[in-house]
């Protein structure tokens, strides 16, 4: 009996044993996270870059979800998906990241009170519901769900209002992270205040009751408290003031306010009878932080039916949109990313518009020229551009110099500013446009366009690296087709579709780019030897397909006029652009250092100086020359550098509105982003921008290898049925036979 209670124990004894156990493991798996990723672009967990970031906070930071359940496809996946990411932030931030998922979803059709007040909470933050679209017994019907999030850091607030996919989920949740530690280090060490000014005018007040301007008595208390709640989220680094132009006061940026957005008005009298001389008059918000400014009207305008007809009315705008304006612009005034500069001078494409600060009807308005604004919104997210003249030497605020599309000559004292700044280990991205497409200026007649070569000087700079952009474009087969709406097609063979197989993915950015798109490009010739020689490394990024040829001399890209040439042989890939790196020789080395030139003004179409300006120059050459003076400043000079990088391309064009889109999301977008990244040292965030669920690509395949899927396919299968059923009937027959003559043997016995 005693040996039998003793067993008892012993089992009972193990159970709990194990039952601890087991509960230790549990204990330990929720504390101590681990997975492993299967996929092969570590889809489902987080990259380096990431890892990094939430280890470096140093405050706490919480994410508040607002998401609706029972999502129908495909954004039934989302929630899950986003659980599981979050869970990873929360286990690597030691435990300063913390996250909750808010119910706002109506149970049964009736919302609860905890729902409801998630649900305002939701939209005080900016985040409102979308119309989703679900089947429900074979009837398509539309629901309206939350799907955002905000990330909420000290008094910093960043929110993601639509969640839509998991693409690039990751990728947004991190570089919303960095930029809400990166804004609380630079409020943190403004040396000086953010300046918000209210500039109104008060000569408003004298017309507000015939102008109808609705809210103009309380907007000097609204745009206070709106300011103060801001003030309160920016550490306290802003100031207030209001300014009153009519009065004279303000700067004379400000003054110009009235001229830009303002109201004019003749003499007119108020109902009261009262005269009323005629004026002007603005009400605006007005942001300024050094030698930058930002700044938006806040008169609404609209048409409205009243008893006297259509009649223009005004009113403010709304206090959360004065707020939204100044939280959104504090980011821009103290430049929280890293800064990237663009050249804005010898006629490089115009990165943001120049227009005067005032007109008047004698004036007449500049033509508009095309900006590069989804480039502009797009790069802006992760860097702050220093738009950069050569009216100076190049400064070293920023570590890659872009010069897109240049077609105005530059000097040698030019070219020597971009060698050096080459030579102190920075980066050039160069975007080449190797002709100048001049339209005709009589639109009525049938003309076709100029293309002239341009030649700018940089191309010496480039041959002595040992680049070169020929003056030619690449015509493709491989390209984007035009459908109209009766089903023609017509190819559009300057407009090169880069494949799979044809894109580098040796380098880890490119490594998740399957397919690309350029316009106008020019194919990109080597000096292989030149470059060894300068100890360089080579790496060719994008190049065109097998089918591909060139057109050069005189160009003219009407598709309807281009014929694929029926040669072969001027058939063949070309390479569009390419990184070069290393430690650069300076051109100059050998070369007498060139001063810095006067300003001459130069023709845009040809890049040489006028008449006007040469004359100056040959009676300049015919005085005698000043003596020189005996002592002399040595200019600083760089002959071998510190290991820098060139990002080339035959194109500028891909920098247009047309060749990119406003989200950012393209495979041309995410291509660019991913360069600038790479020559800014920071490659972890390319790989994670890249790190998207795709699909592998297909090869492409010959006619030959279609025919012969498709004739197995269609006659294979049912082929292999019918031969396995003769090979059955063959064996049942061998085998039938064989026991009949077995039973046939025996019987003769």
């Amino acid at each position: 009996m005693a040996a039998k209670q003793k067993k008892n124990f012993q089992k009972y004894y193990k159970f709990l044993l194990y039952l601890v156990i087991i509960v230790l493991i549990n204990a330990a798996g929720i504390t101590l996270f681990y997975k492993i990723d299967l996929t092969s672009n570590n889809l489902y967990s987080l990259s380096n870059a990431s890892k990094t970031v939430v280890k470096g906070l140093k405050e706490p930071l919480t994410i508040n979800v607002f998401f609706t359940k029972n999502l129908p496809a495909p954004y039934n996946v989302i929630e899950p998906y986003l659980r599981d990411i979050l869970k990873e932030y929360e286990s690597y931030s030691g435990q300063n990241l913390s996250y909750r998922f808010k119910d706002v979803s109506a149970q049964e059709g009736d919302i609860s009170q905890e729902a409801d007040s998630n649900r305002k909470e939701a939209e005080s933050y900016g985040i409102y519901p979308m119309n989703v679209q679900k089947l429900e017994q074979d009837e398509a019907k539309v629901m309206r769900a939350y799907m955002g999030m905000v990330l909420l850091h000290g008094d910093l607030v960043e929110k993601i209002p639509a969640i839509t996919t998991t693409e690039g989920l990751e990728y947004k949740i991190t570089t919303a992270i960095m930029k809400m530690t990166n804004k609380v280090s630079a409020l943190v060490k403004l040396p000086e205040k953010i300046k918000v000014s209210l500039v109104l005018s008060s000569s408003l007040f004298q017309v507000s009751r015939v102008a109808n301007i609705k809210g103009l008595d309380t907007i000097r208390t609204t745009a206070q408290e709106a300011v103060d709640r801001c003030k309160s989220k920016a550490y306290g680094q802003l100031t207030y003031e209001i300014i009153d132009p009519s009065m004279n006061e303000g700067t004379p940026e400000q003054q110009a306010l009235a001229d830009r957005f303002g109201l004019q008005w003749p003499d007119i009298s108020t109902p009261e009878g009262v005269s009323v001389p005629a004026g002007k008059g603005v009400a605006a918000i007005q942001l300024k932080y050094g030698n930058k400014t930002v700044e938006r009207s806040i008169l609404n305008r609209n048409m409205a039916l009243t008893q006297k007809g259509l009649e223009e009315q005004f009113s403010i705008i709304e206090t959360k949109d004065i707020e939204a304006f100044v939280n959104d612009n504090i980011d821009n005034l103290i430049e929280i990313n890293e800064n990237i500069g663009y050249l804005a001078s010898n006629n490089t494409l115009l990165l943001q518009p120049e227009l005067p600060a005032k007109f008047d009807a004698n004036t007449p308005r500049p033509p508009k020229k095309e900006t590069l604004d989804n480039f502009n919104n797009i790069v802006s997210k992760q860097y702050s551009f220093k738009t950069f003249k050569f009216d100076n030497e190049i400064p070293d605020t920023f570590n890659t110099l872009i010069i897109a599309g240049a077609k105005q000559n530059f000097t040698d004292w030019e070219l020597f500013q971009i060698d050096q700044y080459l030579m102190k280990g920075k980066s050039l991205a160069i975007f080449v446009d190797a002709f100048n497409e001049i339209q005709p200026q009589n639109q009525q007649q049938f003309q076709d366009a100029v293309y002239l070569p341009v030649n700018t000087g940089l191309e010496k700079l480039l041959d002595y690296y040992g680049l070169n952009v020929k003056k030619s474009y690449v015509l493709d087969e491989s390209c984007y087709v035009n459908r109209d709406r009766g089903g023609d097609e017509m190819k559009i063979y300057f407009v090169p579709i880069i494949k799979n197989d044809k894109i580098n993915h040796n380098l880890s950015f490119m490594d998740n780019l399957t397919q690309m798109l350029v316009i106008k490009a020019s194919p990109l010739e080597y000096n292989k030897d030149r470059i060894k020689q300068n100890g360089l490394k080579l790496t060719e990024l994008i190049s065109s397909s097998d089918k591909s040829w060139e057109m050069a001399g005189k160009i003219n890209l009407m598709p309807f006029l281009i014929q694929p040439p029926t040669n072969d042989k001027e058939r063949g890939s070309r390479p569009l652009a390419c990184i070069l790196e290393g430690e650069f020789p300076s051109y100059f080395a050998d070369k007498q250092i060139p001063q810095k030139p006067e300003n001459n003004p130069v023709n845009a179409n040809t890049g040489t100086e006028t008449g006007q300006d040469k004359k100056d120059v040959k009676d300049e050459a015919a005085k005698p020359a000043a003596p020189q003076s005996t002592v002399q400043a040595k200019q600083d000079f760089i002959s071998k550098g510190k290991p820098g990088k060139i990002f080339l391309i035959g194109t500028a064009q891909i920098l247009r509105n047309n060749g990119l889109d406003e989200e950012g999301a393209s495979p041309n977008a995410i291509f660019l982003m991913n360069i600038f990244d790479y020559l800014n040292n920071r490659t972890e965030i390319a790989e994670m921008r890249g790190k998207n669920q795709k699909f592998n690509v297909l090869d492409e395949s010959k006619p030959l290898t279609k025919t012969i899927v498709k004739i197995v396919n269609i006659a294979g299968l049912p082929a292999m049925f019918i031969l396995f059923g003769i090979i059955v009937w063959v064996r049942r027959s061998s085998r039938r036979k064989k026991i009949q003559s077995m039973f046939s043997r025996d019987s003769n016995k």
